[in-house]
């Protein structure tokens, strides 16, 4: 088993906001798992994360096993690790992969700088690939390196979007296990809230040491006859689609797997249903969101990089001279962005190292009355050593407000052509430098057009992240 050495996940973006689960209650459960409290005496479980990642992706229909696929350049399982190991309680993170994939596999973790993951072959099914990562957790296994956890999570490689409120939704209601029941309550000591366990529940047991995410179907399932015709079909409102994540407690989905016949890990695909059959667990089903879909077809690559693309191009960044007042032109073209863009966050850079920080990958340089790029090297050369372009492309667009009739036409474009090197260089570290010319100055009327075309212009390069206009000049 290889593994890489837990702690904080470095550019991986950080998690977003947590929402609501009845009330208060989903921040506390937060908390204490990330272990806030536990000095007070506060039950914090151990959880872990197995992910099974040595499908052949056959129904994709491409040579590659869809897992590796590329999405922006990056394979679509380290969208997936990064949304595991960006939450802080989940303390390991075993992924299963074909001995094949294994040197590719340690590549994407180290080039994309993933932390506290270890590899375990895969098995010949998914759920013999989902018992080997088990087993690396089990303590009864030789050689094992990593600490058994109280609580297992279980999910799929190619669910890149899972959220952390998903996550800690399915691991609360796995705790809430045997006779007993969880309730929430604060620690005298610091205030924390954390778990407390109570003995009875209205006298009656409680076996939920399971639970999975579920979501409405879309199509109604029909069964059909050995002969092609429809049997009988489902009622549609009565039933579910099963999906990941599913959580259990580490002892009882193991002891399941170990009693687990070989139709079962040949032909099964719910770890659910193994609970149920070999443990007698009925698990607690939650609800989950849209975004746990699954990755199977080609298609839906191209959708899953529609998403990444919305989600990075929420906020832009106009960095100028700080020096020039409100009326400058470049406060003109940062409140038309405003007004064209109402759904993009727009800020000035005037902090630049903490909007780096915040993982803002959109950055606009003004430079007005002048055709170098001496500023916007700068920018660029911040932005390569905050190693911010590991995990997505940042898009950097140097916007030239140039007199044309000032200086000779040919000699401004000589030094603007520069671009096209610079944009060479920087691609190299997943930086995309686009150029945008505006005739400056000029009336009033004119330039209001002009700002507008140019915030569109900028809102279509940072949208879309066309790698093939890189290093272009485009005119507005």
């Amino acid at each position: 088993m290889e593994s890489w050495p837990p702690g904080g996940s470095g550019p991986a973006e950080a998690g977003r906001r947590l929402r609501d689960l009845r009330g208060a209650d989903l921040a506390a459960s937060a908390s204490l798992l990330s272990g806030a409290g536990a000095e007070a005496g506060c039950s914090a479980p151990a959880v872990a994360a197995v992910l099974p990642a040595g499908g052949s992706g056959e129904r994709m229909g491409v040579p590659t096993p869809k897992q590796f696929c590329p999405i922006l350049e990056r394979p679509l399982i380290s969208y997936t690790l990064q949304a595991l190991e960006r939450v802080s309680w989940i303390k390991d993170i075993v992924v299963a992969v074909t001995g094949e994939n294994m040197e590719a596999m340690k590549c994407i973790i180290q080039r994309y700088q993933h932390k506290g993951i270890s590899l375990v072959e895969s098995g010949v099914t998914r759920h013999r690939s989902i018992f080997n990562g088990l087993k690396a957790l089990a303590e009864d296994q030789p050689n094992c390196r990593l600490s058994k956890p109280e609580v297992v999570i279980i999910h799929d490689a190619v669910r890149p979007f899972v959220e952390e409120d998903v996550l800690l939704k399915v691991v609360t209601a796995a705790k809430e296990h045997g006779h007993n029941a969880c309730e929430v309550f604060t620690c005298p000591e610091d205030g924390h809230l954390g778990f407390h366990v109570l003995a009875v529940v209205n006298n009656a047991a409680v076996n939920m040491e399971a639970a999975g995410a579920i979501r409405p179907l879309v199509s109604t399932v029909i069964s059909p006859s050995v002969d092609g015709c429809l049997d009988h079909s489902l009622e549609r409102a009565r039933h579910r689609a099963s999906e990941m994540p599913q959580a259990f407690l580490f002892d009882v989905i193991y002891e399941a797997y170990q009693q687990c016949s070989d139709y079962d890990l040949e032909f099964g695909t719910e770890c659910l249903h193994l609970a149920l059959k070999y443990c007698h667990i009925k698990a607690k089903l939650i609800e989950g969101s849209p975004d746990l879909w699954k990755v199977t077809y080609k298609r839906d690559l191209y959708a899953a990089e529609s998403i990444i693309k919305e989600r990075i191009s929420q906020q832009i960044c106009v960095v100028m001279d700080t020096k020039e007042d409100e009326e400058h032109v470049g406060h003109r073209l940062e409140e038309m962005l405003k007004n064209e863009l109402n759904h993009v966050k727009v800020t000035s850079g005037r902090d630049l190292q903490q909007i780096i920080l915040e993982q803002c990958y959109n950055f606009v340089r003004v430079n007005v009355m002048t055709s170098d790029f001496e500023e916007t090297q700068k920018l660029l050369n911040m932005l390569e050593e905050s190693n911010l372009s590991i995990l997505y492309p940042v898009v950097v667009i140097s916007v030239q407000f140039l007199d044309y009739e000032s200086v000779p036409f040919g000699q401004k474009m000589e030094n603007l052509m520069q671009i096209r090197e610079f944009a060479k260089q920087v691609k190299k570290r997943n930086i995309l430098l686009y150029g945008l010319l505006v005739y400056y100055p000029q009336d009033e009327q004119k330039l209001q057009e002009s700002l507008r075309h140019g915030a569109t212009i900028i809102a279509a390069l940072i949208k879309e992240r066309n790698s093939g206009l890189i290093g272009q000049l485009l005119v507005a």
